[in-house]
């Protein structure tokens, strides 16, 4: 795989983070090449694809990490969580490059150089940290909390580079439910509803269920307007188009009629918010 914009000796250094490996030597052993195949790649800047897709296979090292470094979607396979020495010593284990690889991605740098700058931290001291494969704990604890990025894998290189995010779960409200029989409102219980669908004091909702279309009412509108209301005719309730008309008169309309009245000759149940059309 060759491509100008790749940068292989970045690409090897995940590669080597998800092995878990600190010498070109060793990821040699792992990916069953040459030992000098890895100077020559980085020196070509050219890298099988094969050793990029066995990584990931054998790892769980995600495909758009191990190339770009990027953080969406990238992941290491989750794997038991140690505890005690053992936790202490996988740590340990990850300082130098290791760390040092999973540092620049989260906060997205090529260079050393850019990450000295933002902490004030000498080359000298990274370079160190390099040599001496040191696990410099305050500055990845400093890195998680700026950058979100998970402390687990920072530390370890395992699970998830972004903690997983619970499922907001937006609860429901009650409101009275009602159904409309030849001009009559019956009680029939509670309907839920998402909050999001209307801002109105749930104290002032309705759900009204109706023959070929349900309805949201806000019973609290009580000065009518241009709209679609729930009107009570003569102890008669039903859902029309409301026009309002000079001279303090109304026109009124639904599917079944349409005729002008006072508006006064109508008392408002409510303003219908929703219409849901049955189709079934």
């Amino acid at each position: 795989m060759n491509d100008e914009n790749l940068n292989t000796q970045e690409l090897i250094e995940r590669i080597s983070s998800s092995y878990g490996v600190t010498t070109q030597r060793a990821l040699a052993e792992v990916l069953g090449v040459p030992s000098n195949s890895i100077s020559t790649w980085i020196q070509r800047n050219s890298l099988p694809g094969k050793a990029i897709i066995k990584c990931s296979l054998e790892t769980g090292a995600d495909l758009n990490w191990l190339m770009t470094g990027e953080l969406v979607n990238s992941h290491l396979r989750d794997e038991p969580s140690l505890k005690g020495k053992q936790l202490y010593d996988e740590i340990m284990a990850n300082g130098g490059k290791l760390v040092l690889r999973r540092l620049l991605d989260a906060y997205g740098f090529s260079m050393q150089k850019e990450l000295g700058d933002l902490l004030d931290i000498s080359s000298g001291t990274i370079s160190t940290w390099i040599r001496r494969e040191y696990f410099p704990g305050d500055v990845v604890v400093a890195c998680a909390l700026d950058t979100g990025v998970s402390l687990r894998w920072l530390a370890t290189g395992k699970g998830e580079m972004f903690d997983s995010q619970p499922e907001v779960v937006t609860s429901s409200i009650s409101i009275p439910r009602k159904k409309l029989v030849s001009g009559v409102l019956n009680d029939t219980g509670n309907w839920l509803m998402d909050p999001a669908l209307s801002t109105v004091d749930k104290e002032c909702l309705v759900f009204i269920d109706g023959v070929g279309h349900s309805w949201l009412v806000n019973t609290e509108a009580k000065n009518i307007a241009n709209g679609r209301w729930f009107v009570n005719i003569d102890d008669s309730y039903d859902v029309y188009d409301i026009s309002r008309l000079p001279g303090g008169k109304i026109k009124l309309a639904n599917p079944s009629v349409s005729f002008e009245c006072g508006a006064s000759d109508v008392t408002p149940f409510g303003a219908v918010l929703f219409t849901l059309e049955k189709h079934v």
